[in-house]
């Protein structure tokens, strides 16, 4: 079958839920292809307050707050943080008391049922979605109307004047168009898995998500993502070496690894000494990633297709569902007859919470940005700023932890180091 349409977008998760919708509010025709069929597994299930801006924006938020109940989705206010062996640090962030202006709280997600919700919303919408269907041929030579062509797997040619990767993980374009570059930051994995987490403990919040440092390796860390039916997802993240560490745990087996590494921190053994592990363990591995480009005549990247940093702030989907809000009426003026600068009005901003994001991705796991979230000294007005960061307002360029991220960190670590 041969078919035209405005734009292409290649996959059905956050980004291309919400892109499709905000296209098809300016009557572009889009048409959506996912390779897999909804709801699917995925992690990334901690979204913060700065995401609710794209969902309300695309029209979503309705359909969210509706079924928030209905779906296990767990209100969050903010990020909790814990390390220690014999005497265990306990600090909090409350995402509601931050300097930027927005939206203080969000949800803990299972993303195969939220992902699923918004596309139906998009559907709801007017925006058309073929699931199972694969994007597996792209010819950007242009014909005579200005279309390109991209065959699917089941045998389908699309004409299309423009191709939105909003594949996540898969990484279609940057695959095929050989984009992809090394990413700065090392080869790292995390192990995770979904449980019913039976926790006890009175004084346990579970409208934060926990971040705990591992007690033997610092660059360690897990999530304890709790959602409202009294499940939780749990993982580890670190280097491979430190993972499959044999001086401290002798198996193999992914289940008993897992295991053995969420009961060493004696915070998590606390409180999920009475977990029922009864989902299988996933692991993903090198998951950071760069690309040359976000961008190209034809095309973009939106997310994790372009750039995926690493899941210790939550800033995956965020990254994605701004990407999305950025692009969007882009895309729109280009099909209406436009022309767009695509690095001044798309990569340049979007990199502006990149970067940011990434200062303190890299602070974390050089210790400097924990030892920032653990300093005995606190200042009330610097703590809203990077709480802002942590609540995912990381474009807010009137916060210095933002627009002087490297700096800014730098700074407030050495005052927290002299005064420690």
């Amino acid at each position: 079958m041969l078919r035209n349409v405005d734009v292409l977008i290649v996959g059905a998760g956050p980004s291309g839920s919400i892109v499709g919708a905000l296209l098809n509010k300016e009557n572009i025709e889009c048409l959506v292809v996912e390779k897999e069929h909804f709801p699917r597994f995925v992690i990334g299930e901690s979204l913060l307050p700065f995401c609710m801006h794209a969902i309300e924006e695309a029209g979503f938020l309705d359909a969210v707050l509706a079924n928030q109940d209905k779906l296990g989705f767990q209100f969050k206010n903010g990020a909790a943080f814990t390390r220690g062996k014999d005497k265990i640090d306990y600090r909090y962030f409350d995402f509601c008391d931050k300097s930027s202006v927005g939206h203080g709280t969000t949800f803990q997600v299972r993303r195969g049922e939220f992902d699923k919700l918004l596309i139906d919303e998009a559907i709801k919408q007017g925006v058309d979605v073929e699931f199972g269907v694969e994007a597996k041929e792209f010819d950007f030579t242009k014909d005579e109307n200005g279309y390109i062509t991209v065959t699917l797997n089941n045998g389908d040619i699309i004409k299309t004047k423009f191709v939105i990767d909003a594949s996540g993980y898969g990484r279609v374009l940057p695959k095929t168009l050989n984009l992809e570059t090394p990413s700065s930051l090392p080869p790292r994995m995390a192990v995770f898995t979904h449980i019913e987490d039976n926790i006890q403990e009175p004084l346990y919040d579970r409208k934060k998500i926990l971040i705990t440092t591992h007690p033997e390796f610092e660059d360690v860390w897990f999530w304890l993502i709790p959602f409202s039916d009294g499940r939780c997802s749990i993982g580890v993240v670190g280097e491979e070496k430190y993972i499959f560490n044999r001086d401290i745990i002798s198996s193999q087996n992914i289940e008993e690894v897992l295991q053995a590494h969420v009961y060493s921190a004696p915070m998590l053994k606390r409180l999920l000494g009475n977990a029922k592990w009864d989902t299988p363990i996933k692991s993903i591995h090198s998951y950071s990633a760069n690309v040359k480009t976000l961008y190209g005549e034809s095309f973009a990247l939106l997310g994790n297709a372009g750039e995926f940093l690493d899941p210790v702030f939550s800033s995956g989907v965020t990254i994605a569902m701004h990407s999305a809000t950025l692009l969007a009426p882009l895309v729109a003026r280009l099909i209406k007859g436009e022309k767009i600068d695509f690095e001044e009005e798309y990569a340049r901003p979007l990199n502006v919470g990149i970067n940011a994001f990434r200062t303190y991705v890299e602070g974390w796991y050089s210790k400097k940005f924990q030892n920032i979230i653990y300093a005995s000294n606190e200042n009330h007005i610097v703590k809203r700023q990077v709480c802002s960061i942590l609540a995912g307002f990381a474009w807010d360029v009137s916060n210095p932890y933002v627009y002087k991220s490297d700096q800014a960190l730098e700074s407030l670590y050495q005052i927290c180091k002299d005064e420690n």
